[in-house]
C-alpha cells in the first residue's frame, strides 16, 4: 500500500483497497488506514467489506512490482548482512550474526534499519531473535517490545506492510523487539503469549486449532507432542513449526541471488599524482568495461569513474545516458572532460568504472542501407548536451495518466528512460518532472500539450489546443444564462466578443488526488471578432453544493 500511495498520490483518507483475483471473487490485498477503521482488512472479500461500508473504493494490486521492490531492497539490505533472503511479498531476513558491533550493538543496527527506511518513505517493524521463525512472529505479532540485550546468534527480520494471510496486530507501531540472553526460556516466554497464527500454519490448520482451544503457542506447548504429530501431519504439520520456531529443528536462509553490475578495476604500483592519470586510466577501463557489458547483453545508462586516492577518499565522476549504449567512444566522450577535473590530492592508486545503471541491449542491425539510425544520433545529442549543461536542463515531454489537461503531460530530465505512459503523480526515475520547461532552460508562458486528448460527448475525438497555459488564468465572462454558453469574455484588460463557440466538454475532477470539494469543468472551444481562437472552461455549477458562482478560466490557445 506505501508503494502504491507514493507512486499515485492519493488523498491520505482515501478509503482504498488494493485487491488480487481470488477463487470466489476479489480478495483485498492491501487496505488504506481510513479503509480499515471501515472494517476492511487484507485477506478478507471485496464484497464483504463493502457490505460494511459500500464506499470502499477498490484498486487491483501489482504483486509483480511489489516482488521487483522487495527484490531491490534485498540487494539495498546488504549494507547491514552478508545473508539476506526475501520472505514473501513484503519482508527481508538477514542472519546479523557478529554484525551488531560493526553498528554500535544490536541497538545501533536496528536504529539504523528503521532510520534508513523512514526516508525511503517505508514503514518498518523489526525483531531479532535466535531463530528465523521466531523474528518472523515476533515482528508481526508481539504486542509489546521486549527488554534486554542481544542473542549471541540472531536473525533480523524486516516487514514493509501487512501480510494477507497474516496480519498484524491493529495499533502496534513500528519497534524493535529483542530477546535477552537467557537461552530458550527466555524464547519460550518471548512466543508463549503469540497467536498459532505467528507459527505460519495454514488457515485451516489455525481455524482447526482454535476451535480445540488450542489459540496461543504456549498453549500448543502444553499439549503432548505426540498427541500433535497423529492429529496434524504432512504440510499441517504442527510440530514441525514449533521446532522451526524454538531452534530444535534448522531453518537455513536462501541468500537472494547477486548480480553484481560491470565493472572494470585498475590497480596502479605507485600513486599517480599527474593530472592526466584519471583520463588515462580510463582509456584502459573501458574496453574492459564493454566487454563485460557485451557478454551479458547489457548498455549502460549511467557510468562513474571513481578514483580511490592513498589516503583513502575518492573522487567520483558520474555521467547518465539516454538510452542503453555500450559504444566506447561515445562512453569515452562522456566521462572523459569529468574525468580531467578529478584532483588526484596525494594521488590515485586504483581507479574503477563502474555502471551504476544498466538495461537490456541486444545486437540489433540499424537498417537495410547502412544508413544511421536518427534515434541514436539523437540521443547521443542529449548524452553530450546533460554532461555540458546537467541533466537538470535538458528536458524532454511526457505523458501521464491523467484526464485533467494540466497533469496529462510535463516535462521530464531527457536521460529518463521513455515509457508510453507514466502513471499520474509518479515521479521519473532519475530527475524529475517540472511543468513549463524547455530543452535547455525555462520555457514562456505557453507550453506543448502531449497527452492525448479524451472524446468529446457524442462527437469521437475532442479538439484539443497547440498550446496550453501553465497555470488557467482567471478571466470575467459575460453570458446569457447561468448555464449558457458565453458571449463575452476579458482576458489580461482586452474584450473579446465571441462569434463562434463549441461545447461544453465536462472532465470531471479525479476525486482520488483531489479535495472533495473540487468542481467539475465545463470546457468550450471559442473564437473572437478578430478570429483568434481559445480553449476556456468554467468551474462548477450552480447548486453542486461546492462553492458559490461558477468562475471562468482561459486554459490554451489554438493556432
Amino acid at each position: 500500500m506505501e508503494r502504491w500511495a507514493r507512486s499515485n498520490g492519493f488523498a491520505p483518507d482515501a478509503p482504498i483497497v488494493l485487491t488480487v483475483e481470488g477463487t470466489h471473487g476479489l480478495i483485498i490485498h492491501a487496505v488504506t488506514k481510513a479503509a480499515a477503521e471501515r472494517g476492511a482488512r487484507a485477506g478478507a472479500r471485496l464484497t464483504d467489506a463493502r457490505a460494511l461500508d459500500p464506499s470502499l473504493v477498490a484498486v487491483p494490486a501489482d504483486p509483480a512490482g511489489d516482488a521487483a521492490l522487495v527484490e531491490r531492497l534485498a540487494r539495498w539490505a546488504g549494507r547491514w548482512s552478508p545473508l539476506v533472503e526475501m520472505d514473501g511479498h513484503d519482508a527481508l531476513r538477514l542472519d546479523v550474526t557478529g554484525v551488531g558491533h560493526l553498528f554500535g550493538g544490536e541497538e545501533g543496527l536496528v536504529a539504523d534499519v528503521r532510520e534508513r527506511f523512514a526516508v525511503a518513505g517505508l514503514s518498518v517493524r523489526t525483531a531479532i531473535a535466535p531463530t528465523a521463525a521466531a523474528a518472523w512472529a515476533l515482528a508481526r505479532y508481539s504486542p509489546s517490545p521486549l527488554c534486554g540485550g542481544g542473542s549471541t546468534r540472531a536473525k533480523r527480520e524486516r516487514g514493509e506492510g501487512p501480510s494477507h494471510k497474516t496480519p498484524p496486530l491493529p495499533g502496534v507501531a513500528p519497534r524493535r523487539l529483542s530477546l535477552p540472553r537467557g537461552g530458550g526460556r527466555d524464547l519460550l516466554a518471548a512466543l508463549s503469549p503469540l497467536p498459532v497464527a505467528a507459527l505460519r500454519l495454514e488457515s485451516e490448520t489455525i481455524r482447526t486449532l482454535e476451535r480445540l482451544g488450542l489459540k496461543t503457542i504456549g498453549a500448543l506447548l502444553d499439549v503432548p507432542r505426540l498427541s500433535l504429530v497423529r492429529r496434524f501431519r504432512g504440510a499441517e504439520d504442527v510440530v514441525d513449526a514449533l521446532d522451526r520456531a524454538l531452534g530444535r529443528k534448522p531453518e537455513p536462509l536462501t541468500a537472494a541471488p547477486s548480480d553484481p553490475p560491470p565493472r572494470a578495476l585498475l590497480k596502479l604500483e605507485e600513486p599517480a599524482t599527474h593530472p592526466e592519470a584519471p583520463s588515462q586510466a580510463l582509456e584502459r577501463l573501458i574496453p574492459d568495461l564493454v566487454r563485460q557489458l557485451q557478454q551479458r547483453h547489457l548498455g549502460a545508462r549511467r557510468l562513474a569513474l571513481i578514483g580511490y586516492r592513498v589516503d583513502g577518499s575518492v573522487a567520483v565522476a558520474s555521467i547518465a545516458t539516454a538510452i542503453p549504449s555500450r559504444e566506447p567512444k561515445h562512453l569515452q566522450r562522456l566521462l572523459a572532460d569529468k574525468a580531467a577535473a578529478l584532483d588526484p590530492g596525494f594521488g590515485f592508486d586504483a581507479f574503477a568504472l563502474q555502471t551504476d545503471w544498466a538495461e537490456g541491449l541486444a545486437n540489433a542491425q540499424e537498417s537495410l542501407v547502412e544508413e544511421p539510425s536518427g534515434e541514436h544520433e539523437v540521443a547521443r545529442l542529449v548524452d553530450r548536451l546533460s554532461v555540458k549543461l546537467g541533466p537538470d536542463k535538458v528536458r524532454r515531454p511526457q505523458a501521464f495518466e491523467s484526464h485533467l489537461p494540466e497533469r496529462a503531460s510535463e516535462w521530464i530530465t531527457a536521460i529518463t528512460s521513455p515509457s508510453p505512459l507514466r502513471g499520474g503523480g509518479r515521479e521519473p526515475r532519475s530527475g524529475g518532472r517540472e511543468r513549463g520547461s524547455k530543452l535547455t532552460g525555462p520555457s514562456p508562458r505557453l507550453r506543448c500539450a502531449q497527452a492525448a486528448p479524451p472524446p468529446q460527448r457524442g462527437e469521437g475525438p475532442a479538439k484539443r489546443p497547440q498550446r496550453l497555459l501553465d497555470r488557467p488564468e482567471a478571466i470575467a465572462v459575460v453570458y446569457a444564462t447561468p448555464e449558457g454558453v458565453p458571449r463575452r469574455f476579458v482576458w489580461r484588460r482586452a474584450v473579446h466578443d465571441i462569434v463562434r463557440v463549441e461545447g461544453p466538454e465536462r472532465i470531471a475532477p479525479e476525486w482520488w488526488r483531489q479535495p472533495s470539494t473540487a468542481r467539475l469543468r465545463d470546457y468550450y472551444r471559442v473564437e473572437d471578432q478578430a478570429g483568434r481562437r481559445y480553449w476556456i472552461y468554467r468551474e462548477g455549477v450552480i447548486g453542486d453544493g461546492r462553492g458559490g458562482l461558477p468562475e471562468w478560466y482561459l486554459h490554451g490557445l489554438f493556432g
